[in-house]
């Protein structure tokens, strides 16, 4: 895409991160533990037994983190709150400290002309719910996540542009309660689909909650995994599409449809969630905005291992092929088969093999990812999907999650021996990029 090429001019060019993955601090100023500095401290869940507890050390460098913001001409910052930093128990007695904290960083955001985003659950849920009911695997976590939705909306809704409920629920469903590789490390596809409905469910009465005390513009994130057959057979095609069912319809559906995919409730069979009255009302709220996190696609296939994927634009330091049309595709069909409320895309980005040399991180794979992703969006608002900004994962190197710090999504290079943060020239292309849609 060339510089010159347009978006709307109140597009909302941003960059994201989470709690968990950038703020460190874990110990400070009345945090309680999360189910991530559980998870990180047994032996062999984290590739390199690393964990978050210094991360980035945003909750001390956070004015110096919304500096570089300012420097990048970045109009908004998605970020997550850490329930374990605001409700240490989950439920009870709220620590001052924390709210202390994420309003000093709001005022930060707002005096450099920054807009807040602000994601209530990125994955670190409060270890005393985990020990006192179960964690996501009780329903009575809904109302306790209800509870604390409504206390940041009461005390931030004001300043923020808007509160996502959920980051990614097939995540902390299926990755942490059926594959084992997130936090709690569950391997039961039954508890998956269960947490799953909890989720959803938590989510709604969240809605409720925040609509009672604030006007705040509320909406949910979700990952999307496009699925694609690794060959033209009957075979195949069955399982991609239970497997768009698992990753796409299980949550697009019940939020704006109010009902499960029938294949994918047929195809868990005693596995699906118990679901009672009601429940289904309670998680199809009107919603102001959708999330959209988009990486890359899935090649399904029925006969294991699947094939893989053709890799023709090549892959991430991840793994995950770099398919930006699929994008394109992907929002029109979501416009087609949804008509959801105006969409942000809350996560886009590439892990790359970045080195530090003399200063400088020359990451020119991220560069192009970002032109063919930024292109491949323009396309799908052109053929009409209604986007309303783009937020590139990450603003920093940080914690990425199983993988620790050895995968790198950010736009500055962190030296986690020192804390210094490098601009990298994908850093100077998207500076130079939002600079250019402000321009004449």
């Amino acid at each position: 895409m060339a510089l010159a090429d347009k978006f709307p001019s109140d597009f909302l060019w941003g960059s994201a991160t989470s709690a968990a993955q950038i703020e460190g601090a874990a110990r400070e100023d009345g945090r309680g533990p999360s189910i991530w500095d559980r998870f990180c401290a047994q032996p062999g869940r984290i590739k390199d037994a690393s964990t978050p507890e210094v991360a980035c050390d945003h909750y001390h460098r956070y004015a110096e983190d919304v500096g570089l913001m300012r420097w990048l001409g970045l109009g908004a910052y998605r970020f997550s709150l850490s329930w374990s930093r605001l409700q240490p128990q989950g439920r009870g007695a709220w620590n001052e400290a924390g709210f202390d904290f994420y309003d000093r960083l709001l005022d930060e955001l707002l005096a450099a002309g920054i807009q807040p985003l602000a994601t209530l659950y990125h994955w670190d849920l409060p270890a005393a719910l985990e020990d006192s009911i179960g964690g996501w695997l009780s329903r009575d976590i809904a109302p306790l996540f209800a509870d604390y939705a409504a206390e940041v909306a009461r005390r931030f809704g004001d300043r923020l542009h808007s509160i996502a409920t959920l980051n990614e629920p097939w995540c902390v469903a299926t990755l942490g309660y059926e594959t084992a590789q997130f936090a709690p490390g569950h391997t039961s596809r039954a508890e998956a689909a269960q947490v799953s409905h909890h989720l959803l469910l938590a989510h709604g009465q969240a809605i409720q909650a925040m609509r009672a005390v604030c006007r705040t513009p509320l909406g949910i994130v979700l990952n999307h995994t496009p699925s694609f057959a690794a060959a033209p057979n009957e075979a195949d095609r069955i399982a991609t599409r239970i497997d768009d069912g698992l990753n796409v319809r299980w949550y697009m559906d019940p939020v704006f449809r109010g009902t499960y995919p029938a294949d994918v409730l047929a195809y868990l069979g005693a596995d699906a969630p118990r679901v009672q009255p009601g429940d289904m009302a309670t998680i199809q709220q009107p919603l102001d905005f959708l999330g959209l996190n988009f990486y890359t696609r899935s090649i399904i296939s029925a006969s294991p291992p699947a094939p893989p994927a053709p890799g023709l634009q090549g892959f991430t330091d991840m793994g995950w092929e770099v398919v930006p049309e699929v994008l394109t595709q992907h929002l029109v069909r979501l416009t087609r088969e949804y008509a959801p409320p105006p969409i942000f895309i809350t996560e886009n980005g590439m892990a790359n093999a970045d080195e530090l040399r003399e200063g400088r991180v020359a990451d020119t794979p991220r560069i192009a990812y970002l032109q063919s992703h930024l292109q491949a969006l323009a396309r799908a608002m052109q053929l009409g999907v209604d986007v309303r900004g783009y937020f590139y994962w990450s603003l920093l190197d940080n914690f990425e999650w199983n993988s620790g710090y050895a995968k790198r999504f950010g736009l500055f290079h962190v030296d986690y021996a020192t804390q210094q943060r490098t601009a990298k020239d994908s850093a100077h292309w998207y500076r130079q990029f939002i600079a250019a849609q402000a321009g004449p």
